[in-house]
């Protein structure tokens, strides 16, 4: 062993000392009801991400590099597609995804300004923002109040000449209806873009979400399914698509030599494109208006530790959920998930609706359980068309809705979420399941 090597070696076994030392006793901290706080997630994680972070960030190689190239290996392998590609998180992935579909390259099935793209307003902002920042024109179809999910039958009355896909996220991990979705776009020939930052890991039909669309797109922001801190993913298994989405991820060039390696194509200096001199060097020729999305390989350590994890987390989701939902389904004030029919969803949260006829308020039982050290969430934008963001739009010209979106505007004023991640204990999904029903029984007006 050299000493170079065994220094790295002290260091991380030193690192794994630290992890014990410090970060462990935290994590194995002992709930205490009515002094200990239950959030809706967090990082769940072992001395592994750390010594893989101090053993990236050793190499100094501050950008895309090895780690990098082995995340996206490995998370290829999982979901059982071609291609993946990390970038600097969810948003960038939706970015990505959306923008990648604008490309000349597709032709007829370019997405032009004006085109139009099938939405759900019950959504995360950065699902809908690349339509709306490009000039293309989100559709808002209503959801329905069994999965949470888009209301299938307002796709054909959001169909127009101008439509040329969908893009839409399953709910909290609950897969929309893809069957139908899947036919619908097939039988138009329009795109399908599966936000999967909610649902890694979740099934539908035998096969994980986000592999059912042309590209998926995942998250690993700290709240999510895995996490590198800032991080996220396309995920393609259509060639063309592939050849796009690299060139837009970095900066736009036609080149897809990887950093620090030049002239892949063994004729850099010998090839014509657009007016541009013969021979001009293909490492500066740019056949699309792109970014740098690309994310360092100090996440991608992160990373390749959690895809390691990504199972047992899943698990742990499921079986969470669960619990909380034999200790609060028979309360009748409230109607909860019910999983996509033939799917097997990996939970993001557990979200919980008011019905109609309940005496209290959304913001009263959240405010109870919030003053109770218990962490809620709304469905992120409940109806985003409500929002400042689209003051400077116009109806119908800037964005379409079919019909008036009741059951958007009922999620938006009736619902929440509580968290159901891997570092739940028995302990606190017990302390949760007796404060709602504390709060249900006790209320009095």
């Amino acid at each position: 062993m050299t000493q170079q090597e065994q220094l790295k070696k002290e260091i991380l076994n030193k690192t794994k000392e630290y992890y014990e030392l410090v970060h462990k006793p935290m994590q194995d901290k002992k709930f205490v009801d009515g002094e200990s706080r239950v959030n809706y997630a967090g990082r769940v994680f072992d001395e592994t991400e750390i010594q893989y972070l101090v053993d990236s960030s050793l190499d100094f190689w501050l950008t895309y590099g090895d780690y990098s190239k082995k995340f996206e290996k490995q998370l290829s392998k999982y979901l059982n597609v071609r291609w993946s590609f990390l970038v600097n998180s969810g948003s960038s992935a939706n970015l990505l995804a959306f923008y990648t579909l604008t490309s000349p390259l597709l032709k007829e099935r370019q997405i032009k300004r004006g085109d139009e793209v099938i939405a759900v307003a019950a959504a995360f902002p950065t699902t809908v923002a690349p339509i709306v920042q490009y000039g293309a024109i989100p559709v808002f179809v209503d959801m329905e109040l069994k999965h949470f999910n888009i209301d299938i039958s307002g796709l054909e009355s959001a169909l127009s000449s101008r439509t040329k896909a969908v893009m839409i996220a399953h709910t909290l991990g609950n897969p929309f209806n893809i069957k139908a979705v899947k036919e619908f776009c097939d039988k138009h020939n329009l795109w399908l873009i599966e936000d999967n930052c909610d649902a890694l890991g979740s099934i539908y039909d035998g096969k994980l979400t986000g592999t059912w669309g042309d590209i998926g797109t995942s998250s690993f922001y700290p709240p999510h399914h895995m996490t590198m801190g800032e991080g996220g993913a396309t995920y393609t298994d259509n060639p063309l698509l592939k050849k796009i989405m690299l060139s837009m991820r970095d900066w736009g060039r036609d080149c897809w030599c990887e950093s620090g390696v030049d002239n892949t194509c063994n004729s850099r200096f010998t090839q014509s494109f657009g007016d541009l001199p013969k021979g001009y060097d293909h490492k500066y020729i740019y056949s699309h208006f792109g970014f740098n999305l690309k994310a360092t390989d100090m996440q991608a350590a992160i990373g390749l530790a959690q895809l390691q994890k990504l199972n047992s987390f899943t698990k742990a989701r499921r079986e969470n959920f669960d619990m909380l939902y034999e200790g609060l389904k028979d309360l009748k004030e409230f109607s909860y998930f019910t999983p996509q029919e033939n799917s097997t969803p990996s939970w993001f949260g557990f979200m919980i609706i008011l019905k109609d006829e309940s005496e209290f308020s959304r913001n009263e039982i959240t405010k109870y359980l919030e003053d109770n050290g218990i962490q809620t969430r709304n469905l992120f934008a409940g109806n985003l068309i409500k929002h400042p963001l689209m003051e400077t739009l116009q109806e119908d010209i800037d964005y379409k809705q079919i019909g008036d979106l009741s059951n958007t505007n009922k999620i938006m004023n009736d619902s929440f979420w509580v968290g159901v991640y891997p570092g739940m204990t028995e302990d606190m999904l017990n302390y949760m399941i007796k404060k709602i029903r504390e709060y249900v029984g006790g209320y009095n007006g």
